[in-house]
């Protein structure tokens, strides 16, 4: 028998979305036409708030929801119309969904012995992924004598021991603790390096989504605001919903008016140079904001949060919040006036109405079309 990893590795799909729509009447659109591509073997993560369309987008591709429009192709064929068995998916969800009368190797094999696997080839198989998933010593065991990181192993060991080539992800880690979602992520990506399967992780927990994609799809209200690597998002957000979601604390995002030689806020103080006129959103992350004399920004501080590592100030300047986080061990009156100053090269500028990216702003000191981001 060909190894595991080895046969997933193998057997991993390109997923594509074409148009896919789904709405329950014409006032009850959840998703809209929306079009994506998800390369084989990769781990992309769909984050988005609660309400978004995200988990409906996992149960269309998983055969749970039938899509009201569009096409879903898998490895090549088309899926729509095909029952959950026939797509070659496998899911692991929120709840683990095991069988509470079966012990740990009889949940893992279940789906095996549905197919008519042999019963030899499923205590291989069994052994195999037990052992990857460290369950080796609880397979005898029900899922009531195991703990809530082990019942998720269980559940992912019996989505792969059927070989997917897609595995798909609803909302797994939320039912752990803190330091048990920290140990789940560190071993889910351990496991897809091993198995390499195209992997689809919905959350709407940034960290997981940080820590575990190799890209994130991140949806409003149904619609794709940007898909692209953890990195690529964190430091060049394409919108303002983006630039809030990512990041703790988020991306200060403040209105601002260009005169033709600067950005100013509502109360005139300047905020950076820029050579047109018109309304728009700057914004600037927490840490990239500097404290000191020279700054041409004053504000007072409102609020403090000492988070051990680092603290964060909350301030407000011309009626808007901002929040600063600065380095443990700096030291600060809760009555002291700040001096600020805004890097212009960590800015970021959004359009006032749309809230997309204007990429390259201040570079070349002209906001750019929409359309030159995308």
């Amino acid at each position: 028998m060909i190894a595991i990893d080895t046969a997933i590795r193998a057997a991993a799909a390109e997923i594509e979305l074409i148009g896919v729509t789904k709405s329950y009447d014409a006032k009850n659109v959840i998703i809209p036409p929306i079009d994506v591509s998800l390369r084989p073997g990769e781990f992309t993560v769909v984050l988005g708030p609660s309400g978004c369309g995200k988990s409906t987008l996992l149960q269309m591709i998983a055969g749970l929801e039938r899509v009201s429009g569009g096409k879903i192709v898998i490895g090549g064929r088309e899926v729509q119309d095909l029952e959950p068995k026939h797509r070659g998916c496998a899911m692991v969800f929120q709840n683990y969904a095991l069988y509470p009368h079966m012990t740990v190797a009889e949940n893992m094999a279940y789906s095996l012995k549905v197919a008519g696997v042999s019963k030899a080839e499923r205590a291989e198989r069994v052994g195999t992924v037990a052992t990857m998933l460290g369950l080796a010593d609880y397979l005898a065991r029900k899922p009531s004598q195991l703990s809530g990181g082990q019942r998720q192993r269980v559940a992912i060991g019996r989505a792969i021991i059927r070989e997917p080539g897609v595995l798909l992800f609803d909302e797994p880690l939320s039912n752990l603790d803190a330091q048990l979602r920290h140990d789940m992520r560190v071993e889910l990506t351990e496991l897809h390096r091993r198995i390499g399967a195209t992997s689809v992780f919905v959350t709407h927990d940034q960290v997981e989504a940080m820590t575990l994609a190799d890209r994130i799809l991140i949806l409003n209200k149904g619609r794709i605001e940007q898909f692209d690597t953890p990195k690529v998002i964190y430091h060049n957000p394409a919108s303002v919903f983006v630039a809030k979601f990512i990041g703790s604390p988020p991306m200060n995002v403040l209105r601002v008016t260009g005169d033709g030689s600067h950005l100013r806020l509502a109360d005139g103080q300047v905020v950076a140079d820029f050579a047109r006129k018109g309304d728009f959103q700057l914004g600037i992350r927490p840490e990239d904001i500097t404290v000191g004399a020279g700054g041409s920004i004053r504000t007072e501080i409102r609020y403090r949060e000492d988070l051990g590592s680092h603290e964060i100030l909350e301030t407000t300047i011309a009626e808007q919040n901002l929040r600063i986080a600065m380095p443990f061990g700096v030291e600060f009156d809760t009555t002291q006036t700040l001096q600020l100053s805004f890097p212009q090269a960590r800015l970021h500028l959004f359009d006032a109405d749309s809230g997309r990216a204007i990429p390259k702003a201040f570079a070349e000191g002209r906001p750019a079309s929409v359309k030159e981001y995308q």
